[in-house]
């Protein structure tokens, strides 16, 4: 079976849909630390400033958020 030549491509930066994030369903952490929010809509995952949520969102596919958790939960993002 020959391999298909068009390679799909992941959804970065500016490919990412613009979404409807009027209705969304924000949460905060578990213990309602921090000023990140995040809600799940449409398929992707988008990110929020609590303190300021008028001003843009950060969108994530499933695969970047997993990617993003996985990373802070080793310290990847920690300072030294």
């Amino acid at each position: 079976m020959a391999e298909s030549t068009t390679q799909q491509r992941p959804l970065t930066g500016w490919d990412k849909p613009e979404l409807d994030l009027s209705n969304a369903q924000w949460q905060s952490s578990s213990r309602g630390l921090g000023d990140v929010q995040i809600a799940f809509i449409e398929g992707f995952i988008a990110m929020r400033n609590s303190a300021r949520p008028e001003s843009p969102s950060l969108i994530f596919t499933p695969a970047e958020w997993g990617a993003f958790v996985s990373g802070a939960r080793e310290g990847e993002f920690d300072l030294t």
